[in-house]
């Protein structure tokens, strides 16, 4: 059986939970399926229970944290970047926890892919008891892990504890929303160690809201302007061929594919490549600035963010 460890049996925990109890697995640091990228951090956990599947974890993952407390600003921006993550095959990874976390597994399981919760308590236990439905869609459609054995019950300081293991999953990570003492600024500090990248999305600055988040762009967090600079690391920004076969002429899939392939260019760039003249490139240029895949600055021409 996968991990070599499954089926426990905690007579702590009710017949309610019975059924995840046949589920709960059990990896240690030796074995092959362990999280190789894991392992890179110098306190990595020497085992791991899980309930799920741990080929989510062979994607590109990447974590979305943040505060319990939120504006409804920060919930969109959670779900719609973790949504178009997931569409783009990226596993998201967070904690589980009320606000920003939530909104971020949420997302990604709309998106259909890959989603990671790790828990400040056993597997077997839902905390908070108001994500059990959340939390039994992420143990069909991705992984609940924990490095706390089964029946533990959640304690204040296995959260910060746990928070290395969410920035270690990942190759980078975004705060989404962080008050001035949030625990995603635990996260963050802890990613920045672990030589992960961090992001952050920007706040109104007169709202306490976003005063952790936006402390973190001052001091050197890349600032999210969209969605796609958290995708652009990836290699994952700008649309898929699915979206370009249906948005774009043959021509403009053409140019688009140009653009992308080298970065940046201008009118005249494009002219040379196409054989065409201005005024033909110019009108083509302008209507896909209109459908939304590219745009202009500064005379050149860019793949659209976002």
């Amino acid at each position: 059986m996968s991990g070599g460890w499954a089926q426990m049996n905690f007579e702590k925990r009710g017949n309610e939970m019975g059924a995840e109890r046949n589920k709960v697995e059990r990896i240690t640091s030796g074995q092959p399926v362990y999280p190789a990228r894991l392992k890179e951090i110098k306190d990595f956990p020497k085992e791991l229970f899980y309930i799920g599947d741990l080929k989510v974890l062979r994607q590109r993952c990447l974590a979305i944290v943040g505060s319990r407390k939120t504006t409804q600003y920060g919930r969109n921006m959670a779900v719609s970047m973790a949504r178009r993550l997931a569409e783009r095959g990226v596993t998201v990874v967070s904690g589980m926890a009320l606000g920003i976390d939530t909104c971020a597994h949420q997302g990604a399981l709309r998106g259909g892919g890959g989603t990671v919760a790790v828990l400040g308590c056993g597997v077997d236990v839902c905390y908070p008891t108001e994500n059990r439905k959340l939390k039994e869609e992420i143990e069909r459609a991705g992984l609940v892990v924990s490095e706390y054995p089964p029946g533990t019950e959640p304690e204040r300081y296995y959260f910060p504890q746990r928070n290395r293991i969410i920035s270690g999953l990942a190759e980078a990570v975004v705060v989404v929303q962080a008050g001035g003492n949030s625990g995603a600024l635990i996260t963050a500090e802890l990613a920045a160690e672990q030589g992960r990248e961090v992001f952050a999305v920007p706040g109104n600055i007169d709202s306490l809201y976003n005063l952790g988040s936006n402390k973190l762009i001052k001091e050197g967090a890349s600032p999210v302007i969209s969605v796609d600079d958290v995708l652009e690391p990836f290699g994952l920004n700008g649309i898929t061929e699915e979206e370009a076969e249906r948005l774009l002429s043959e021509t403009e899939r053409r140019i688009y594919n140009m653009i992308r392939g080298s970065g940046e260019m201008t009118i005249d760039d494009i002219c040379r490549r196409l054989e065409k003249p201005p005024a033909y490139v110019s009108s083509i240029v302008a209507v896909m600035e209109m459908k939304g895949v590219v745009f202009s600055a500064l005379g050149k021409i860019f793949v659209a963010k976002g």
